[in-house]
């Protein structure tokens, strides 16, 4: 058995073994201050309008500099003028940044930080890593410290990220920020948002803004006042204060449109389940505790809610009865919500576009609405307006056709009452 032998074994001298580059990074020091002083180098020779060459400085040394790992910072230097710790005060007592929108002039306007933002535009069309970090980080932490400004500063910034937001470099998820605690007191964080709408209006239209909150999962406007005025007419009052009524009628139908939702779903249900007309009506005057509606928006959506309940899979030949009776077992909770003329009409309006949008059903509407009249659900004066101004475009001149002879009974009985009298 021969012994295992002591020698060394050979290696390999003066071979470098190459480290990854993740580890390199993860490694490399974090050095936040020191990438604010080079920068500040790169803008500190730019003349203090010459936005063309500030973008270019920019561009310039986002090939030396370490951007990405530094987005942050990048961002609270263009944004507020220096670095941010946590808590929102500056890290140190470095001058403020050479280019940054707190160097915009007082009173803040629109005109003028477009184009400081028309840079951040171009630097993020360069560099498009640029933007996660914007929208993810710098935006969200910005925001939260958005009290820690002075009154000209905050407008300066508020204006800023509604220009970023209406031209789609961020998103308006960001915008969460502003539901914290400490801002939304004493009206803070609402004051600072109608300042961002305003801002996003000025280029885009109310429906892209709706949008956008809705990407941005902006679900209730109310979550931006103080827990004792979260109110539908405080919302309201303050966005027409603010020169902002586009804002307060979006919120308002939306709302409405919500209301009419809750309402639907709960009549297709008790109906489903063969609930009496009253208790469905007590129902229907519970949810409007919750959310009030127009009474011409409440008459529609009922209609809307009692008709989605029916099963309409029986032959064709027999759906235009089973409307006539679905309708006249319909009509005493119909009836219990047309209150005046108006109501009415948007009822006999609601049935036209139901029947031109179903065309099985379609040839019935004269019946449907000789049910109603009979039931007392519609007067005779208000088929008569619905027939002589008051219809909708949908199928008009068929239905007006079709209800001749109705709207012509009706007026000769409504002459001899008269002559009787």
């Amino acid at each position: 058995m021969s012994q295992q032998s002591t020698t060394a074994k050979p290696s390999l001298q003066g071979v470098r073994i190459k480290a990854r580059k993740g580890a390199v990074k993860a490694q490399a020091k974090h050095e936040p201050s020191v990438f604010r002083d080079q920068l500040y180098k790169h803008l500190e020779t730019v003349p203090e309008d010459d936005f063309d060459s500030f973008v270019t400085k920019l561009v310039q040394a986002g090939s030396t500099l370490e951007f990405l790992k530094y987005a942050e910072a990048l961002f609270e230097i263009i944004l507020v003028g220096g670095l941010i710790q946590p808590g929102g005060s500056y890290v140190d007592d470095a001058p403020m940044s050479p280019f940054t929108i707190f160097n915009a002039k007082d009173p803040a306007s629109v005109e003028v930080l477009k184009k400081y933002v028309e840079v951040l535009n171009k630097l993020i069309r360069r560099y498009k890593y640029l933007q996660k970090p914007l929208e993810e980080q710098s935006l969200p932490s910005l925001l939260q410290y958005i009290n820690r400004w002075s009154p000209e500063q905050r407008d300066k910034l508020a204006i800023t990220v509604g220009l970023l937001l209406s031209q789609g470099i961020a998103s308006t998820v960001c915008l969460q920020s502003l539901t914290k605690d400490q801002l939304i007191k004493n009206d803070a964080s609402v004051t600072v948002l109608a300042i961002i709408f305003r801002a996003y209006l000025v280029d885009q239209s109310m429906d892209h803004l709706a949008a956008a909150l809705k990407r941005g999962s902006i679900k209730d406007l109310l979550l931006f006042f103080p827990p004792n005025r979260r109110d539908s007419k405080i919302l309201d009052e303050f966005f027409r204060k603010e020169g902002l009524p586009q804002v307060a009628e979006w919120y308002t139908k939306k709302q409405y449109a919500l209301g009419k939702e809750s309402i639907m779903a709960e009549l297709k249900d008790l109906c489903e389940h063969q609930e009496s007309a009253e208790t469905i009506v007590a129902a229907v005057q519970s949810k409007l505790e919750e959310k009030p509606l127009p009474d011409t928006e409440l008459i529609q959506c009922v209609w809307q809610g009692l008709i989605a309940s029916v099963d309409w899979s029986g032959r064709p030949d027999q759906i235009e009865g089973l409307a006539l009776r679905e309708v006249g077992k319909f009509a005493p909770i119909l009836e219990a919500f047309c209150k005046g003329p108006k109501v009415e009409v948007a009822l006999i309006n609601q049935v036209q576009v139901h029947c031109y949008e179903d065309t099985r059903i379609m040839k019935a509407f004269p019946q449907i609405l000789k049910v109603l009249y009979n039931k007392d659900c519609i007067s005779d004066q208000a088929i008569i307006y619905w027939y002589q101004k008051g219809s909708k475009p949908q199928g008009r001149q068929h239905f007006l056709k079709s209800t001749e002879a109705l709207v012509k009974f009706l007026q000769e009985q409504e002459d001899s009452d008269e002559d009787d009298e």
